[in-house]
């Protein structure tokens, strides 16, 4: 939301959020497990359980590694559309979005990376990669409310401070918040 005398600024061109995608989500979901994989090959798809307990680390990774790729898809599909800009922090959003998935939550993207992050570790029943999930988590429980937040409450002010109050910033609600109409 850019407030009473909004400007449409043009459509982010493509090739900037591909860039924004392949540094960040790309690098944490694939590059990161790939290596650590790599270098510690401890995965065990269904995690040895008897059949058909085996199918319940699968199905429910599946399930996580699909929300996480949803989130991420209409987070970046916002920020191309309504916030003419990026999911990158040297690229980020030039107006507040709050609509769609952002009525839910502050951090969709965030969270669904957390939720591939666990979905990787789930399916391949891999310490490493659970390691590295909560590796993450502890580093955005850190970075979203000591920099990222202060510098959203900066650059949008009373609009953001009012938004925090009422969307949570990790786990999305039932139901979505009506405030602050675009």
């Amino acid at each position: 939301m850019a407030g009473p005398a909004e400007t449409h600024e043009p459509h982010v061109p493509l090739w900037r959020h591909a860039r924004a995608i392949g540094l960040l989500p790309a690098v944490v979901t694939l590059a990161v497990p790939a290596l650590l994989l790599k270098r510690n090959p401890d995965w065990n798809v269904g995690w040895s359980l008897p059949a058909p307990f085996g199918l319940l680390p699968i199905v429910s990774s599946c399930a996580l590694l699909a929300l996480g790729l949803l989130l991420m898809a209409r987070t970046i599909a916002l920020f191309h559309r309504v916030g003419s800009g990026t999911l990158a922090p040297f690229d980020s959003p030039r107006r507040l979005v709050v609509r769609g998935v952002y009525r839910h939550v502050r951090n969709p993207m965030i969270s669904g990376v957390f939720a591939i992050l666990a979905g990787e570790a789930v399916l391949l029943g891999s310490r490493v990669l659970f390691v590295w999930f909560l590796t993450f988590v502890l580093l955005n429980l850190l970075y979203v409310p000591f920099v990222e937040e202060p510098g959203l409450e900066r650059r949008f002010g009373d609009d953001y401070r009012l938004y925090k109050r009422h969307v949570r910033r990790w786990i999305p609600a039932r139901k979505p918040w009506e405030g602050l109409s675009e």
